[in-house]
């Protein structure tokens, strides 16, 4: 058995709002930090510890390993396979009048792909394979070893609605990802057994959604 947990990044600063996806400078709030110091003493004080972290290389996410990374005295390794979804919207704040308007009308054609980002199917394709990479590190440490992804909504989104044979078409307000949760995938030889989710920051989370994250 091996488990690799993919954790959702903190908090981010941004006051204005906007969809941030891949745009760079985007740490973490005050908030974010605490929820990264959870995450550190989470599993860190587990009974089996990981052994190997990965992180997408926005800057978020290498705010949020950071701390367990020292925890642990790990080196990260930055995997752009991790890294959030591609969406044309980035930068935008966006707003009912703001889709409305007819340049970004033409991009909602196709809410199954979907046709203003990054395919469902692509961004699976990309997480499985670092997850695919990451379990042959952890092979080397022999049976039950643990790692780390530290990743982003949509990404760890799809992988759990792929691994549970759901459709990759959802409703994005109807996400289980909580800032700083942990969702988390157990593998037997080359066969995904179990799928499990845990929010460790459910007290921490932001009262509105987050854009972006």
């Amino acid at each position: 058995m091996t488990t690799i947990h993919l954790v959702r990044h903190g908090e981010v600063d941004n006051p204005e709002g906007v969809l941030y996806g891949r745009l760079p400078h985007f740490g973490l709030t005050e908030r974010g930090h605490e929820m990264a110091a959870r995450v550190a003493k989470h599993f860190s004080t587990a009974d089996t510890a990981p052994v190997e972290l990965v992180a997408s290389p926005l800057l978020r996410t290498q705010q949020t390993v950071e701390p367990l990374a020292e925890a642990l005295e790990l080196p990260v390794f930055t995997d752009d396979r991790v890294i959030e979804a591609a969406n044309s919207f980035e930068g935008q704040k966006l707003g009912v009048r703001r889709l409305a308007e007819p340049r970004n009308l033409l991009r909602l054609y196709n809410p199954l792909t979907p046709s203003w980002g990054e395919p469902y199917r692509q961004i699976v394709l990309r997480m499985r394979a670092a997850m695919a990479s990451l379990r042959t590190k952890l092979a080397r440490y022999g049976p039950e070893a643990e790692g780390v992804i530290v990743s982003h909504q949509l990404p760890i989104w799809m992988t759990r609605l792929s691994g549970e044979g759901r459709s990759l078409v959802h409703d994005p307000r109807r996400r289980e990802c909580d800032l700083a949760s942990i969702t988390s995938f157990t593998f037997g030889s080359s066969t995904l057994v179990s799928v499990s989710y845990e929010s460790i920051c459910a007290d921490l989370q932001p009262g509105t959604t987050v854009a972006g994250a």
